[in-house]
């Protein structure tokens, strides 16, 4: 018998027969982790100063209303938690409210608390209508808790947020005003664990040029502003860069101030780790280094520029000196900040086999990397590739990676346990810990959508589930700033030890939400959660709508052509099934549109009570487009059906009647200032210091929200409208030029009697979207129009 059949045989006996009850192993070593984390934190002092720091800014009139206190986890039995108390002696000038916690997020979390259930207050993101404190009471009149006061503690350690592309999706561009804000919202969110992949690029640079990588080099390494998250997955390379110096060194300046916040906060940052992505460059300086070409990822004709990266096999050497360099280089510039680390090696990447003892050996070597830069690293690692690779992560080889590290070294995050939890088919990941997390959206595409009776009894069942290892419960979107619902009941989560009761709890949201009850609001609530935010057909949602996803396909050949699917195959995230099929395409539908337009017309007939309210302005915009993008899906169909009929008039008339639905939700979405162009192309101009990177940045910011990827003059790229919007200035620019030179197209077919090229409409429209792209048209950042008398009018024009 060979070493290696040896060796084999006695990885797949011992991953067969290792028991889970180690897992207990594996919490002591959590626990160990836990406390290791405490000690690196900043004073209670520092952290009583934050947590201040939070309520000026939040509720700058109530500075003296609030006392803060770190306390030990002790007083909460060992875990965190936050006590809310009253004080002695309350005064107009003194604190009324005491709020104690184990670290400065648990102090803003019981502020936020109190604020929510005793003051009727809500906070969402800006761009979801921002927050409602009208409702909380002047100083001196807080309202009092009960005499022993209120104790929240964690059922599980961990509030984890991002993922690995909302770094792309949602944060590009954003200064550190608005990273401020968002911090903010993380410690009020009970957030104590996010990524913090800012300015990873810097360093990148630093370790590379040690290895003799040159900058020209780099060039050809780094993607653009807008696509740093697929570049750093090895996905891609080049496009949408180089990376200006510039750019490097204001975002290495920008983590240092988003890492000292969330210390300051007590949160526990997640650094980057190598995962084998490198420069082409590398294999040239050295040859003998095991150095794979990977497969094309989404390109039109596996065009070299700017796919096909280098990946060094972790079992080489290289490997590990590349590791190593990469965290002790961080810890240089950042200091002793973390021992956590995300590396994702084989997301959306497989191995080269599926033997057990070479994954084993594999994940050994990733971690071994780590370890040697940070004695007490461990690994966080998304669990997503157990989901979207299915067919290649069995049992064996899911084990041979998880259990390649010592256990308590590796942390997994069940990135899409919302719909399809690999906890419960994985024996609890064989005994790892684990995050229970709501992936949600993808693209950060704007569109109303939720499973709230998942979010709120999923996490209970995990972690009260026979050998449960989770650890977490996490948020893990791939873009931000919609659904404001979802993610407020996600982040309760963290609090929660028993089941929430939707239904209740969404009529104290709505109070809270708006700044007064409201009957018809309350029923309208009840109507969307039982339909949009409903959503159980297992399928992760993907904004398909029509006129943000236009179909790209010829309808004159109907049972020939090869056409998208809009219902993606379990398991598929960034590229779309296409299959031969004789159906016409499907936009994702889950509920009724009847009761939703219902639901709409409460939210209309509460308008003359609530149109002062922001909140209520930015849910009826979203709630009307919601309603009116469905509708204009049957027109499309309508109007292909009229082709395929031959029907010239009816198929002028349904084409009309998009052109119309496009124009009209643009000028709804103008009336509001959360849903316009303008303001995401301002924010990447913002960033440059020269007309190029202006020029660079505005490119990068419009291809990633339209054609996304490369193309050729006759093929749009793969992933087109992958991160579709809904914004004003969008669907009137460049969303209904498609349509309409489309349905000229078919228009001229009928009327010519002539067959539909549908290769030439691609060679126009990409021309012209590439047009688009390269312009520099300016666009409003500020609201025009009164939007619930826009929504009333539309709602007469279309719905009654």
């Amino acid at each position: 018998m060979s070493i290696h059949t040896y060796l084999h045989l006695l990885t797949v006996v011992f991953l067969l027969v290792l028991p889970l009850a180690l897992s207990s192993s594996g919490t002591d070593a959590i626990g160990a982790l836990l406390n290791r984390l405490d000690s690196k934190r900043l004073s209670p002092n520092l952290q009583e100063s934050a947590a201040k720091g939070v309520l000026q800014r939040l509720l700058p009139s109530h500075i003296h209303s609030f006392q803060f206190k770190i306390v030990p986890k002790d007083v909460c039995g060992g875990k965190s938690c936050y006590l809310i108390q009253n004080s002695i002696q309350p005064s107009k000038n003194g604190p009324e409210i005491i709020v104690k916690g184990s670290t400065a997020v648990e102090l803003a979390s019981g502020l936020h608390w109190y604020i929510k259930y005793w003051c009727g207050a809500h906070i969402s993101w800006d761009k979801t209508g921002g927050m409602q404190i009208g409702s909380v009471p002047k100083p001196g009149s807080l309202p009092r808790v009960k005499e022993e006061g209120v104790i929240i503690r964690r059922p599980v350690p961990w509030n984890y947020y991002q993922n690995v592309v909302t770094s792309s999706y949602s944060y590009v561009w954003w200064n550190w005003e608005r990273w401020e804000k968002e911090i903010d919202w993380m410690a009020l969110q009970g957030i104590n664990m996010p990524l913090a992949f800012t300015g990873q690029e810097a360093i990148w640079q630093k370790v590379f040029m040690k290895f003799n990588i040159s900058a020209e080099d780099l060039d050809d390494f780094f993607g653009g502003p807008a696509f740093l998250a697929w570049a750093r997955m090895g996905n891609l390379h080049a496009w949408g860069g180089p990376l200006s110096q510039n750019w490097l060194d204001k975002q290495l300046n920008l983590q240092k101030q988003i890492l000292s916040r969330m210390l300051e906060l007590g949160m526990t940052p997640v650094l980057p780790a190598f995962s084998g992505n490198v420069p082409a460059a590398l294999k040239k300086i050295y040859p003998a280094a095991n150095i794979t070409r990977l497969g094309d990822w989404n390109t039109v004709n596996k065009d070299p520029r700017w796919c096909c990266t280098y990946l060094l096999n972790p079992s080489d050497p290289l490997f590990l000196e590349i590791g190593e360099a990469f965290i002790r280089q961080q810890v240089k510039e950042y200091g002793d900040v973390t021992d956590i680390y995300n590396c994702d090696t084989f997301n959306e990447n497989l191995p080269p086999t599926n033997d057990a003892a070479y994954i084993s050996s594999l994940g050994t070597a990733v971690y071994k990397a780590m370890s040697k830069g940070d004695e007490d690293a461990v690994w966080l690692m998304q669990g997503w590739l157990f989901y979207s690779d299915s067919h290649f992560w069995k049992p064996l080889q899911m084990k041979a990676l998880l259990h390649s590290v010592p256990f308590g070294k590796m942390i997994v995050l069940d990135l899409f346990a919302d719909v399809k939890p690999i906890w419960r088919t994985s024996s609890q990941f064989y005994g790892t810990p684990y995050v229970w997390c709501m992936l949600h959206n993808f693209g950060g595409n704007i569109e109303m959508y939720g499973i709230l009776d998942s979010i709120s009894s999923g996490p209970v069942d995990a972690r009260t589930s026979e050998n449960s290892t989770m650890v977490g419960v996490g948020l893990c979107m791939e873009g931000i700033e919609h659904n404001p619902v979802v993610f407020e009941l996600m982040s309760e989560m963290a609090f929660r030890s028993e089941k929430v009761h939707v239904l209740e709890w969404l009529k104290t949201y709505s109070r809270r939400r708006y700044g007064k009850a409201s009957h018809h609001i309350e029923a309208a609530w009840k109507i969307l959660y039982h339909t949009i935010y409903n959503c159980t057909d297992g399928i992760a949602d993907h904004n398909t709508d029509f006129i943000v996803k236009f179909p790209d396909w010829d309808p004159s050949r109907n049972s020939e052509d090869r056409i998208h699917s809009f219902l993606p195959l379990p398991g598929t995230r960034r590229v779309l099934f296409q299959s031969a099929s004789s159906n016409m395409p499907k936009a994702h539908i889950w509920y009724s549109p009847k009761k939703v337009i219902n639901a709409l017309q409460l939210f209309l007939e509460a308008g003359n009570d609530l149109h002062g309210s922001l909140t209520y302005r930015y849910d009826l915009v979203d709630l009307t487009r919601q309603v009116l993008s469905k509708l204009a899906n049957q027109v499309y169909i309508d109007a292909i059906t009229a082709f395929q009929r031959k029907h010239a008039d009816a198929l002028n008339l349904h084409s009309q009647i998009f052109i119309q639905l496009i124009r009209d939700i643009d000028v709804l979405l103008a009336s509001d200032d959360n849903f316009l162009l303008g303001t995401w192309l301002e924010s990447a101009k913002d960033l440059a210091v020269n007309p190029k990177e202006t020029k660079q940045y505005e490119w990068n910011a419009r291809t990633q929200v339209t054609m996304w990827y490369d193309t050729t003059t006759t093929n749009q790229s793969q992933l087109h409208d992958y991160a579709n919007k809904f914004w004003s200035g969008l669907l009137e620019d460049y969303y209904l030029p498609r349509a309409s030179t489309y349905f000229d197209h078919l228009v001229k077919s009928l009327k010519e009697n002539v067959s539909l090229s549908i290769e030439e409409w691609r060679k126009e429209w990409i021309a012209f979207s590439n047009t688009w792209q390269a312009s520099t048209k300016i666009y409003p950042t500020k609201e025009s129009g009164d939007a619930l008398a826009i929504s009333r009018d539309l709602y007469t024009k279309y719905l009654a």
